[in-house]
């Protein structure tokens, strides 16, 4: 996994997705966040990348910040200029005390919610109705959180007791209300786009005087399950906008790979690596009414 070099930023860390650097000058303040296309699934980084996927994901984290601007505070530095070598698929962002939690909305049911759903009639400690299964609409939105995990690990499900006894109960209070009111809002905005935000994952972090802030990427395909609202029929599974697919091939006969042999998945065909940018691409362009240049 090699990143690229930047004159003028040292190389700090890398995620699945992300590289991070920060300025030679020895600023503490900021962190370049330079979105890769690598993609990963099932908690394997994947040997094929996705053409154009990090500026995609970029671009559509930086038009939802302006989307959410009345609502929350964010991680992006407007002024800071973004070096050439990176343009379009990197931020200069605040440096903050992250919260290890992923905060999780979920308006509808599916995934691992529904696993959970059909164990204990509940997900992350909410109970729910009886009688819902695959893409039942929920009947308000939810926040289930999850702890982080490390780097090639899965993160893990949680209560919001659990939350609370992490970072505290004001801080656990705060990140469930914010969470929520996003995700409500920006479902309300997709919507209207002819998306269904199925459900989504956030994260926060403050700065220096404590201010709670929208951080890292979000509402993408590589957060949040995108349906097609005309697609949509609740006890079906519905057809998605963000990598699903890629996981339906490695999981499928064709790619014959076991999810369970703890073997490194196989690469990517170069027809699913298209179509799998075609639908970032179609997210992309079907909710911020732009036309994606590379």
């Amino acid at each position: 996994m090699s990143q690229p070099e930047i004159p003028g930023w040292k190389h700090l860390s890398s995620g699945k997705v992300r590289d991070l650097y920060i300025p030679n000058s020895g600023q503490q303040d900021r962190i370049l966040v330079v979105a890769s296309d690598r993609i990963s699934a099932y908690d394997y980084i994947l040997p094929t990348e996705i053409p154009d996927k990090g500026k995609v994901l970029t671009q559509l984290s930086l038009w939802w910040f302006e989307q959410l601007a009345d609502l929350t505070d964010n991680h992006v530095l407007a002024d800071a200029e973004v070096p050439s070598q990176v343009a379009g698929r990197a931020m200069v962002v605040k440096r903050l005390r992250m919260y290890p939690i992923e905060c999780v909305a979920r308006g509808y049911l599916t995934g691992s919610g529904l696993v959970e759903y059909k164990q204990s009639a509940s997900v992350c400690g909410v109970r729910l109705p009886a009688g819902l299964t695959e893409a039942s609409k929920l009947p308000e939105a939810i926040y289930t959180p999850a702890a982080k995990a490390e780097f090639g690990e899965h993160d893990e499900n949680i209560s919001f007791a659990a939350t609370e006894q992490l970072v505290g109960k004001e801080a656990a209070s705060a990140l469930r209300e914010q969470t929520l009111a996003i995700y409500n809002k920006a479902a309300a905005i997709a919507r209207q786009k002819g998306i269904i935000i199925a459900d989504t994952k956030f994260e926060f972090g403050t700065d220096q005087a404590g201010k709670l802030i929208l951080a890292d990427e979000v509402l993408t395909p590589d957060s949040s399950r995108f349906w097609p609202v005309d697609k949509w029929q609740e006890g079906q599974v519905t057809p998605s906008f963000d990598k699903q697919y890629v996981r339906d091939w490695l999981t499928g006969p064709e790619s014959g790979w076991d999810r369970a042999s703890g073997k490194q998945p196989p690469a990517l065909p170069q027809e699913v690596a298209l179509a799998t940018r075609a639908r970032y691409v179609e997210a992309y362009e079907t909710l911020t009414g732009r036309t994606f240049t590379a």
